[in-house]
């Protein structure tokens, strides 16, 4: 089965592109928009829609095989590329990828898209954008597995030695800043792991010495407890805090390490995450403190798992943080290592060292990336997957879960 011709479309994704560094510096608030001026290059406001690239690949039987090329929420932000505009990216898509792939044969995904991550735009000398990447390398493995007649996941298993999971893999959905409301939705739909929360500013989210945050832990805990169904239901709690911790506690160590043992007690007897507590802003700095931290809270038995985010975003920065143990988990936030085969290696190279993969994203995705990211953890099981795209959590917690229950059903009505 051959490629006969590849067709772009502009989109719109499930929610916008943020400049980090402004909101970081106290951007304040207009209804649903930010006030001042955008600090990142590449923005034109500190909130601005997110966009997207559909990818299509028409097979020589009439087929449509497709990805969708998009990038993260904070574009910019943390050693990223920056914001991808399509009007920008669809001639890239034209004239440099096309030609790459049509009258291409579909024998393998991991060739193709092998190919496709190492091109390099001639007008820039580097590899072409991670959304660019990501989304078509989504259209490769769609294509692969028409032409092949199987399930994307079965496609990466049969070429990764993989096995594809029979039970569902734990599914963590993101309140946005309606921290208080939208847990709700995921206790009641009985989300494995929650809130994400939001905690991007000091000021108004996490407190100068962290007693926001302290609070909302505790009443975020009483919550679950009040409200859920059965008693068997004991999500983890998993705070994104986007460096806030090194904001207020001026990156010392034993502050912290003081704090964490304050937030275990207040999460108890629910497990508790917190993503990103430091960005030093350098990788090689970001790992050595990481390391640390998380070094200290083993040996303290403080039972709260670092998640690391910010500079681990290639595959070869996640298997350095790996390979470091620096975090207890790694983000593997799919559109920043560009080709989705990176993904499976990246969670692949995290199982081998014993080292927890959440296999995130960004809520900037579309409904399409977030059915193929499904796809690449069933056949790789990480520790836990991204409900995306959005904020709304009722949409993304649709997508991602029905798309891995219709792989159970499937797979379970042929044995």
């Amino acid at each position: 089965m051959k490629i006969i011709d590849v067709v772009a479309s502009r989109g719109l994704t499930g929610f916008y592109f943020d400049d980090q560094r402004a909101i970081k510096a106290n951007a304040g608030h207009d209804g649903f928009t930010y006030v001042g001026q955008p600090v990142t290059p590449g923005f034109t406001a500190i909130r601005q829609a997110g966009e997207s690239v559909s990818v299509m690949l028409v097979l020589e039987d009439g087929q449509v095989a497709y990805g969708d090329c998009a990038a993260v929420q904070y574009s910019g932000a943390g050693g990223r590329d920056p914001v991808f505009l399509a009007d920008d990216f669809i001639p890239v898509v034209e004239n440099l990828i096309k030609p790459q792939l049509v009258n291409r044969e579909l024998n393998s995904f991991k060739t193709l898209a092998e190919e496709v991550d190492n091109l390099v735009d001639p007008g820039t000398g580097k590899q072409i954008h991670t959304a660019l990447r990501y989304g078509v390398t989504q259209a490769i493995l769609d294509a692969v597995a028409k032409a092949k007649k199987q399930l994307m996941c079965e496609v990466i298993a049969d070429e990764y030695n993989t096995v594809v999971s029979d039970r569902e893999i734990p599914v963590f959905a993101q309140s946005g800043d309606d921290r208080y409301l939208n847990p709700d939705k995921m206790i009641i739909k009985k989300a494995q792991v929650l809130p994400h929360a939001l905690i991007n500013n000091v000021k108004e989210k996490l407190g100068e010495k962290g007693e926001l945050l302290l609070e909302y832990v505790e009443w975020l805990r009483n919550r679950i407890l009040a409200i859920r169904s059965s008693e068997e239901y004991q999500p983890t709690l998993h705070i994104d805090v986007y460096g806030t911790f090194g904001l207020a506690f001026n990156n010392e160590i034993e502050p912290m390490i003081a704090y964490f043992r304050e937030l275990e007690k207040a999460a108890a007897p629910l497990k508790l995450r917190i993503e990103g507590p430091v960005d030093v802003e350098d990788r090689d700095k970001q790992i050595e403190v990481l390391k640390e931290i998380t070094a200290r809270l083993h040996q303290e038995n403080i039972d709260v798992e670092i998640v690391a985010d910010e500079w681990c975003n290639t595959l070869a920065d996640i298997k350095l943080f790996a390979d470091e143990r620096a975090g207890d988990m790694l983000q593997i936030k799919t559109p920043d290592l560009g080709g989705i085969n990176n993904i499976i290696e990246a969670v692949l190279y995290c199982k081998e060292k014993g080292i927890g993969a959440y296999q995130g994203g960004t809520c900037n995705e579309t409904d399409r990336s977030a059915q193929v990211c499904v796809h690449i953890a069933m056949a790789t099981q990480p520790v836990q997957m991204l409900a995306k795209p959005g904020m709304g959590v009722d949409e993304g917690l649709m997508i991602v879960y029905n798309e891995m229950s219709r792989i159970l059903s499937l797979r379970k009505a042929r044995r």
